[in-house]
């Protein structure tokens, strides 16, 4: 839990250790180009267990198989040059950080002359293969963007965020969505979902059978979901200007406080994910602090409130950098779905960049039909001022875990005032919220906390139905976090197989009280329907 302001003082490296690691790694280098050379000569070199040289094409052809070869050989020696002569911190992860970018997009896979497989293409198809591919470059540039999914399938409302359901209030920060219970009986206990205000909501409601919140109504719960507006830069009412008080005091305490009027449950069960778990963590020790005590449990999916460890992340974060995104954009302004999105691209180059120019572009195949896909470049804007603040006092000073350090909506906040059950969710490959860091996160909260660990990333992890049995998670009932560090809790629990989903439903489940007959109607006096979900919100696009 420390200050990232607080630069460490890394020692210098030894240049006499240096120069020989550079020596060795010449001498490697060398030796194994020789190999190579020698066994493409002799039509023996390995296959490759890389996807991107693993094709038939790739050992078909002996130049561009040995183009391969050499390609990973320099690859993996620019990674071992920056292992051994940089001393660890953030100047090595900075180097490592713009190599691994660097390696990326120089390989030879990605250019059409350097690629068997686009060669391979452009011959079976007669050059049909690369005027498609040229003509859905145009179409990205004009759009702005890499298309990853075939956005013609989808369309927000109709078969996607299909669960039924009604937008019962509405300020200049949110629509309240209450879904319809699809249950004869429901928990009396009704369930708030925070999503991150950096996406849209539907990542929690995506296709029929794919959907998290379409799960949790069929098991009794009634759900209400935030729908964060989507700021533009043509809006003329001051939402540019808004800052994290203006979220949590307008967004979550006033969502919370909106359920509670509209169920008459003085305690509700909340749930966050991602940046909407930072938020709703905030929020309610924002309510302790005034003391109150709106949510009875708390649910947290691939959050951070400790960010002492944020990942590869944590490349762009120093002082300039939040200095300069405050001189650009504290007062207001936005910063834009599609400069997020290009960062958290470039984040997983390979699998969110490169293997869409090489498949769009050199191959001119059309992209799939695939919801998440489709939802990923589904953006948002976020108003400068909340941006600004949350970099600062979250990434760089780390000031949310320390207690009463932070003031937010006026009060010093203390993360250890949270003292109600908690459910807390890591994936295991999350690159955005590594799993450690999410330890961490529970680790802060006093009361019970049940933590799992799922398989995968950030969202795949989180978005993992049970009818499709697919991965599984990790659980360990005899260990709280606050008991162990993460590698011991790893090393004790047990894996099991499928989707964490009934783990949490069956575990909210004992913190929703007794069941009582579904209100058909949504809503209720003072708040009236206002819309069928989605809503209006959702629908405005980037």
């Amino acid at each position: 839990m420390t200050q990232k302001t607080e630069q460490a003082k890394w020692p210098q490296p030894d240049p006499a250790l240096n120069g020989n690691a550079l020596h060795q790694l010449q001498a490697e280098f060398m030796a194994h180009w020789q190999q190579i050379a020698q066994a493409a000569q002799q039509g023996t070199l390995p296959p490759l267990t890389d996807r991107r040289f693993s094709s038939p094409a790739w050992q078909n052809s002996p130049q561009h198989f040995m183009m391969a070869h050499l390609y990973l050989l320099s690859t993996e020696t620019l990674k071992k040059m920056i292992e051994e002569t940089t001393p660890p911190g953030p100047v090595r992860e900075r180097l490592r950080f713009s190599v691994e970018q660097w390696n990326d997009a120089m390989s030879p896979a990605n250019y059409f002359l350097t690629n068997p497989d686009a060669l391979q293409a452009f011959s079976d198809t007669g050059g049909e293969s690369l005027q498609k591919g040229f003509l859905n470059l145009l179409g990205d540039l004009r759009k702005g963007q890499i298309s990853q999914s075939d956005e013609s399938s989808f369309e927000v409302g109709h078969n996607l965020a299909t669960t039924p359901g009604s937008v019962v209030f509405e300020n200049p920060w949110f629509q309240l969505l209450q879904y319809a219970p699809q249950t004869p009986t429901v928990y009396r206990r009704p369930l708030l979902m925070v999503p991150p205000c950096i996406n849209k909501y539907y990542i929690l409601d995506l296709q029929a059978g794919n959907s998290l919140v379409e799960y949790a109504v069929s098991q009794g719960f009634t759900v209400f979901m935030i729908s964060w507006r989507n700021p533009m830069a043509t809006d003329t009412d001051g939402i540019q200007a808004s800052s994290w008080d203006d979220y949590i005091e307008k967004g979550v305490l006033t969502a919370i406080d909106t359920v509670q009027q509209i169920t008459g449950q003085k305690q509700i069960n909340a749930l966050g994910f991602c940046v909407g778990g930072t938020m709703l963590g905030s929020a309610l020790a924002v309510a302790r602090a005034r003391g109150d005590n709106p949510v009875a449990s708390v649910t947290l999916l691939t959050t951070l409130l400790d960010f002492d460890d944020t990942g590869i992340l944590d490349v762009f974060v120093d002082e300039a950098h939040a200095a300069y995104r405050e001189q650009l954009l504290g007062q207001g302004g936005l910063m834009t779905a599609r400069e997020l999105a290009t960062t958290f691209s470039f984040l997983r180059p390979n699998e969110l960049v490169w293997n869409y120019v090489v498949s769009n572009y050199l191959k001119g195949n059309a992209p799939p039909a695939f919801d998440l896909l489709f939802w990923n470049a589904d953006g948002t804007n976020l108003p400068g001022p909340f941006f600004t603040w949350y970099f600062r006092n979250m990434y760089l000073e780390n000031k949310l875990c320390r207690p009463g350090v932070l003031k937010v909506c006026s009060e010093p906040v203390d993360l250890s005032d949270l003292d109600m059950p908690a459910y807390v969710y890591g994936s295991k490959d999350d690159h955005i919220v590594p799993w450690k860091a999410s330890f961490a996160s529970a680790r802060l909260l006093s009361g019970p906390v049940r933590y799992v660990l799922g398989a995968s990333g950030h969202i795949a992890g989180v978005i993992n139905p049970p009818a499709r049995n697919r991965r599984n998670y990790w659980s360990n009932e005899a260990v709280e976090p606050r008991q162990s560090e993460p590698q011991a809790w790893f090393d004790q629990a047990r894996s099991v197989p499928g989707s964490w989903w009934p783990d949490w439903a069956a575990w909210l489940g004992g913190h929703s009280g007794r069941k009582v007959k579904a209100r058909s109607e949504q809503g209720a006096a003072g708040f009236p329907v206002l819309q069928a979900a989605p809503g209006q919100y959702v629908k405005v696009r980037a």
